[in-house]
């Protein structure tokens, strides 16, 4: 079932529920709220060219490494860390790759006088990990040996007295539980039992990180729109024209109905806030939201924007509809530069979000995204994370009642009075959530239904948007 925006000039022919928002005037706003946020990395471990999804949990930190490995050279890790800390409900992962990727291997020999080749063990995935085996007899019964995967001196996962039997040893491989690394195949003609060997490298392996472009990240976005999400971060990159990529995939993503907030950042190095402010001009647009810090710190680790903008993401989607980012305390032990107040302001006039120390914490300031210029039809409650959100939870969760009413509804009074009715219902959810106020209306939009054809129908809704107070005003009185 289709969803989207539409107007009168341009109605889709699609069977299905579409929806506008208007603020005054016409606006077109996207879908709802899941707690999803995709990112494409960079790994030397995992699942190439694929969408793999991490559910946040207390043990997500150990599921990342185990799909992708824990090398801190790599953004799956340095970067998908802070992607979970963050706490949305998952995060989409989508391993980029330049087409040179190629899994290690390593050929082991029989034990015959003159040892033939045997087995082939190739690595699950494409990787330069440095892998290597060990095989020797078992010290208790030297008709068996011991199987043993090493990651340099560290032990992976190993296999005592298992039969050295060619066959055996392949089943043994490929069955064990503990065994995420390794593909053992049999060469062709091969007999006997396995030869011992020590500390063998499996070579020849590439991560295919080398070559990576702009253009790969665009294969990764639009591998990500057949996924639901809410929030979109690069992995660091702090590339304009990349950048601008994401903006222009943004707003073909939320005219097909789908609404993504993308968060992006600049450079580390020679990177002001006057060019932070510059490129948040540039955008100018609700669903994305730039991000300023010369350096954040964290665990002894040092951030960029563009890398604290994957936490923000993450922080930001994972928020509730009547949860807001401002004043959100984060993980970051300080934040550099330190604004004065001035600049602070000029930082969120300009749409640019930016943290500040506050005693021991660093907490976000605003909730601010780079939408600035206001207008009649656009004002300044399209400028906030947390505004844009309710406005893509009400078209999302309304767009689900296409599954109760799309194609089983009579198109009639009654039918449409039912629609009506649930709706209503959704919406005294947003007044008890304290989202709305009760104010609102919903209604049939009787003027463009008077023209509708016969398997059309037209709705319109009103609301008083809730804000959360951001801004404490105190008068004090001292009398002697």
């Amino acid at each position: 079932m289709a969803t989207g925006n539409w107007d009168e000039k341009n109605k889709p022919t699609i069977p299905g529920w579409y929806n506008r928002f208007k603020n005054k005037a016409q606006e077109r706003i996207g879908t709802g709220i899941h707690g999803i946020l995709a990112m494409p990395v960079k790994a030397n471990w995992g699942p190439v060219k694929t969408v793999t999804a991490i559910t946040v949990t207390s043990t997500s930190e150990n599921t990342l490494k185990k799909t992708f490995g824990e090398d801190s050279n790599y953004t799956a890790y340095r970067l998908g860390k802070l992607a979970l800390l963050g706490q949305p409900k998952a995060v989409l992962f989508y391993r980029l790759v330049d087409g040179s990727q190629k899994t290690a291997t390593l050929t082991l020999k029989n034990n015959a006088s003159t040892p033939a080749d045997a087995i082939k063990l190739e690595t699950k995935y494409p990787t330069t990990r440095k892998l290597n085996v060990t095989i020797k007899s078992n010290i208790a019964d030297s008709s068996k040996v011991d199987f043993i995967l090493y990651e340099g001196a560290t032990q992976l996962f190993s296999m005592s007295a298992i039969s050295g039997a060619i066959d055996d040893i392949i089943s043994a491989i490929n069955s064990n539980v503990e065994n995420e690394y390794l593909i053992a195949t049999k060469i062709s003609g091969a007999t006997g039992t396995i030869g011992n060997v020590a500390n063998q490298a499996l070579t020849g392996g590439n991560d295919g990180t080398a070559g990576i472009t702009n253009a790969h990240y665009l294969e990764a976005m639009s591998a990500f729109e057949g996924y639901g999400m809410d929030g979109f971060a690069l992995d660091g990159i702090s590339d304009q024209s990349l950048q601008a990529s994401v903006k222009a995939w943004v707003i073909k993503n939320k005219e097909e109905g789908t609404n993504i907030i993308a968060f992006v950042g600049g450079p580390q190095s020679n990177y002001s806030l006057e060019q932070a402010n510059s490129r948040s001009k540039e955008f100018n647009h609700e669903d994305i939201v730039n991000v300023f810090a010369t350096s954040a710190s964290y665990d002894g680790n040092i951030y960029t924007s563009a890398e604290v903008a994957v936490y923000i993401a993450a922080l930001a989607t994972a928020a509730g509809l009547k949860d807001s980012i401002c004043n959100a305390v984060t993980i970051f032990d300080d934040i550099q530069p330190r604004l004065n107040k001035t600049d602070t302001a000029a930082a969120l006039a300009a749409g640019t979000l930016v943290l500040a120390k506050d005693a021991d914490d660093v907490i976000v300031v605003d909730d601010v995204n780079t939408f600035k210029n206001y207008t009649d039809d656009k004002t300044e409650v399209f400028g906030s994370i947390r505004a844009i959100k309710f406005m893509n939870a009400v078209d999302g969760d309304t767009s689900l009642k296409r599954k109760d009413f799309n194609g089983k509804t009579t198109n009639d009074d009654t039918g449409r009075a039912l629609i009506i009715i649930a709706l209503k219902q959704y919406f005294e959810t947003l007044v008890a959530a304290g989202v709305i106020k009760d104010d609102f209306t919903v209604e049939i939009d009787t003027e463009l239904q008077a023209n509708a054809k016969s398997d059309e129908f037209f709705w319109k809704w009103d609301a008083t948007y809730l804000d959360v107070i951001k801004r404490v005003y105190g008068t004090g009185n001292v009398t002697k």
